[in-house]
């Protein structure tokens, strides 16, 4: 399967949210059939929310469903321990991520839980989010919590 376009659609989230003063972290979730259910980017600093992470705004956009279980997620950087509970929490079988290297997040969680994780390096994702960190740290190190 060519995850490209679903990257180049989660990247542009995080661009977007970059764009607008936010954490470049983007994210989609797509059913099996290819069609996008959802997008979403981290709007923290743009709605003042401790919760809005990329992932966390994605699934929110998709509305509520009876089950995820057809789902796949793809997201612009590794999901952290709370995008990772909730992608349990929902049953999400499949999550792709593109950037690993700046932040590792919790892939071991969710493998441990059942989730299949596939590491697809996008260098667009990467490089913004690598910008970004050397920009704002300290906003960084709050999403991370790490303050």
């Amino acid at each position: 399967m060519d995850h490209t376009p679903f990257l180049d659609d989660a990247y542009a989230q995080a661009k977007k949210s970059y764009d607008e003063g936010g954490l470049p972290i983007g994210a989609v979730l797509v059913a099996s059939t290819g069609q996008v259910l959802g997008r979403g980017h981290n709007q923290r600093v743009q709605r003042g929310s401790p919760i809005l992470h990329g992932e966390m705004d994605c699934l929110q956009n998709a509305g509520r469903r009876a089950s995820y279980r057809d789902a796949v997620l793809y997201t612009t950087l590794s999901p952290c321990m709370m995008c990772s509970g909730t992608i349990v929490q929902f049953g999400i079988p499949r999550v792709v991520i593109a950037d690993v290297e700046n932040f590792e997040g919790d892939v071991p969680f969710l493998e441990s839980r059942g989730v299949t994780v596939e590491i697809v390096p996008h260098a667009p994702s990467i490089a913004l989010m690598r910008r970004f960190i050397a920009e704002k740290p300290d906003l960084w190190a709050e999403d991370i919590a790490d303050t």
